[in-house]
């Protein structure tokens, strides 16, 4: 019979996404929640420095290669054709993950052109989702980030965003009716890309 932690690395490998204590525990019929935890912590003592490494993401555990594997990894991936964001994508994103839950008028506003085409993609890629409609004119939705936001930006929750100075304000939305609207500068949406989603 395997050992546990045979077990939790086989899990671990086979999971196309990250996999969480409980659902370790259910799978081998563990007493708890902390005894997968510390299955997936003998595991993480047993790679040490090699290849790959074990890591919390997205409110749970994933497999993965080192960091510092990565030149010889993009250059085995060189000739694949890889799912890339725009700036604009990124921006929008970056947006959403310090502001949320955000409207799209308010996207606008901050960007200064319409968010729309840009919001499409990022849900087609279920980076973001819709969290409910704003009490406002029009009841716009609200969009949020995703779990597969956290895992595709290597977050364990989304106090691992990186920490910024000041506060991303709002622009006053009638003050950008005044000034042009928005809303018909269209903005390219996913063209342009040359930015990897996973960094």
């Amino acid at each position: 019979m395997p050992a546990p932690t045979d077990v939790v690395e086989a899990l671990l490998f086979a999971s196309d996404t990250p996999l969480e204590a409980e659902r370790i525990r259910e799978v081998l019929e563990l007493e708890s929640a902390q005894a997968a935890r510390e299955l997936v912590e003998e595991l993480r003592a047993r790679y040490g420095d090699r290849g790959l490494q074990i890591v919390e993401v997205g409110g749970g555990y994933r497999m993965i290669t080192r960091p510092e594997l990565a030149p010889w990894l993009v250059r085995l991936a060189r000739a694949r054709t890889k799912s890339r964001l725009s700036r604009p994508a990124l921006e929008t994103l970056a947006i959403i993950a310090y502001k949320q839950p955000v409207s799209r008028p308010e996207m606008d506003a901050i960007r200064g052109v319409n968010s729309e085409a840009v919001l499409e993609n990022l849900l087609e890629r279920r980076l973001i989702r819709i969290a409910g409609r704003k009490e406002a004119p029009g009841r716009p939705y609200l969009f949020e980030t995703t779990r597969e936001f956290l895992v595709a930006f290597g977050l364990r929750d989304l106090g691992d965003l990186p920490k910024v100075e000041g506060e991303l304000v709002v622009p006053e939305l009638a003050g950008v009716a005044e000034h042009g609207d928005a809303a018909t500068q269209q903005d390219p949406g996913a063209g342009g890309a040359d930015v990897p989603a996973g960094g």
